[in-house]
């Protein structure tokens, strides 16, 4: 895994590893995940002590809005990338305690082949995960928690109190511009609470803000 680059979001707990590509006349070859590269980088010390448990792979029609997902009993984070197609992800940071808590991100990932890397984006627990889709689109995702029905969550992409101020003002453009077209969303998705409501369960207290870690304490 050859590590280019790895940044920090408007939300400095969200991460994008951007690793390379090894080209040819044939195409490329890249490595997407080697363990033990994320191991040693300077730069991906918060990954330290993460397993990878699970991997999910979805498909979306254009114009499908996906989240706000989030789990605990285990907490569940997230490294996500785009095989086709083009995702625009999304990251609710749901964290009592958090000087960002309620506010979302959007980060544009659009698939291609003709580039020198790829990238993953790193969503930790903590943060409700969704996506939007403007075009059909395939992605793949490595999860540091299994699935556990009954310990989830949901907030909706379409509540009024969520605070979309660290969101390019392109990239909401584009989400409004979809919410214009009748979307498709699962039923789940769509009746799912606004933050305020989720904030008010007892359950919200699973996540709470560690000033060492950034993570769920």
């Amino acid at each position: 895994m050859k590590i280019l680059e790895v940044k920090a979001l408007a939300i400095p707990d969200l991460r994008v590893i951007r690793f390379g590509r090894f080209r040819d006349s044939r195409g490329y070859f890249t490595e997407p995940y080697r363990r033990g590269d994320l191991d040693k980088h300077p730069e991906t010390a918060f990954f330290r002590g993460i397993s990878i448990v699970q991997a999910n792979e979805s498909w979306s029609r254009a114009g499908t809005i996906r989240g706000l997902h989030f789990q605990w009993n285990p907490f569940m984070g997230k490294l996500v990338r785009t095989l086709s197609g083009r995702m625009v992800d999304l990251a609710l940071d749901i964290r009592k305690g958090s000087p960002t808590c309620g506010k979302i991100i959007a980060y544009d990932m659009p698939a291609a082949t003709d580039r020198e890397y790829d990238e993953w984006i790193w969503v930790p627990p903590g943060f409700a995960h969704g996506n939007y889709f403007p075009e059909a689109t395939q992605i793949e995702y490595l999860c540091s928690g299994e699935y556990s029905p009954g310990c989830e969550g949901c907030v909706s992409p379409f509540a009024p109190d969520l605070d979309w101020s660290l969101a390019s003002a392109d990239l909401m453009k584009d989400f409004r511009a979809l919410l214009q077209k009748d979307p498709v969303v699962s039923d789940k998705d769509r009746s799912a609470m606004s933050l305020a409501e989720w904030m008010k369960d007892p359950r919200s207290d699973n996540f709470r803000y560690s000033t060492q870690s950034g993570e769920p304490r």
